[in-house]
């Protein structure tokens, strides 16, 4: 069957033309977000030829080493929108403070916060990564952003995405109104709407994604969760099949497009685990939610979360929305002497 081509710069405008109050902002926000996933993308096909994998000597401020690739995709996306005029600061995972908008460009009334390289780890043994934004809108006085405008909840959030650097470079985002997957054509140079309205299959393949080398550091009630879901505790006669990649955004976006459940759960040691709240748990959640699925800390929706911090870690369970249920039957109470209760077979 014919369809017709569409960009992401027609999908967008189109998508604006259905509020009239739009000033376009947002949409040249996004322009520019796809434009730095294309700088990037070509630096990553190019990893294994120039000098650009490995690692700077550099540490973030999360403590974890800083790869080259780390280093250029933050830069790229700052660049790519310090001067749009839309933004009144952005935050990056990997910088410490607030990324101010240079004096001598305009301000505007959004935000914006993003992982610029989310699974870094793997960039040397050539396994996907990929690119995490949030946009908020502003909510501070004045023309220049502060930590306010970054610290508010995912429910606030007025557009999330991610772009997944793999086999193809597919950018997938949301505006609140449904979610839309495009890849990237390398001859043309464009992204081509091929994954409109993506809904995440209900209830989906019985698939978890979880990092099972931390099972000796959860909590008993996460341990029981892990058992029943692999078939352990007697049951369930059909066990979940395990996949995880390492890179988040393979794992969500494998969950997105198959089902399933992907967990990062804190540990006893850290008991808010591992992932971000503003640049990784919140705008997934957000998109997750957009396509039909659920996702929590264990106990509250993610979307409910209020930011205290901009490098806040929050434990982080996402997916289809029957296998969520096997989250919140689990997980609460807290209580460690509590054991699960026992369920039927699912």
């Amino acid at each position: 069957m014919e369809r017709s081509v569409v960009t992401i710069e027609r999908h967008i405008l189109e998508a604006e033309r259905q509020f009239p109050e739009a000033t376009g902002a947002l949409s040249n926000i996004l322009y520019d977000l796809a434009l730095a996933a294309k700088l990037i993308t070509r630096e990553v096909r190019r990893a294994g030829l120039v000098d650009i994998i490995g690692k700077t000597g550099a540490v973030n401020v999360h403590g974890d080493q800083v790869k080259k690739l780390d280093e250029y995709a933050d830069e790229v996306i700052f660049r790519a929108l310090d001067h749009c005029g839309h933004l009144c600061v952005m935050a990056s995972e990997e910088s410490e403070g607030l990324l101010h908008i240079p004096g001598e460009f305009r301000t505007g009334n959004y935000c914006l916060l993003y992982d610029p390289l989310d699974g870094s780890s793997n960039i040397d043994a050539n396994i996907s990564v990929g690119t995490i934004f949030s946009i908020h809108r502003k909510v501070s006085a004045g023309p220049a952003g502060t930590l306010e405008d970054c610290l508010q909840p995912g429910s606030r959030q007025v557009a999330a995405g991610y772009v997944l650097y793999g086999s193809s470079t597919m950018l997938v985002y949301t505006t609140g109104n449904g979610v839309h997957g495009f890849t990237l054509d390398p001859s043309i140079g464009e992204f081509i709407l091929s994954h409109p309205w993506m809904r995440i299959p209900s209830p989906g393949q019985r698939i978890f994604s979880a990092n099972e080398g931390n099972f000796v550091n959860w909590s008993s009630r996460q341990q029981n969760l892990l058992n029943h879901l692999k078939g352990l505790d007697g049951v369930s006669q059909n066990p979940f099949s395990a996949r995880y990649v390492g890179s988040m955004v393979a794992d969500v976006h494998r969950t997105l497009l198959y089902g399933g459940l992907f967990m990062y759960p804190g540990e006893k040691q850290n008991p808010k685990g591992k992932l971000r709240l503003l640049y990784e748990a919140s705008p997934m959640a957000m998109l997750i939610e957009q396509a039909g699925g659920r996702a929590t800390d264990g106990e509250r929706p993610i979307l409910d979360v209020q930011p205290t911090d901009l490098h806040e870690k929050t434990p982080l369970f996402l997916g289809s929305l029957e296998y969520m249920d096997l989250v919140d039957r689990f997980l609460p109470p807290s209580d460690e002497s509590l054991e699960a209760v026992p369920m039927s077979a699912s």
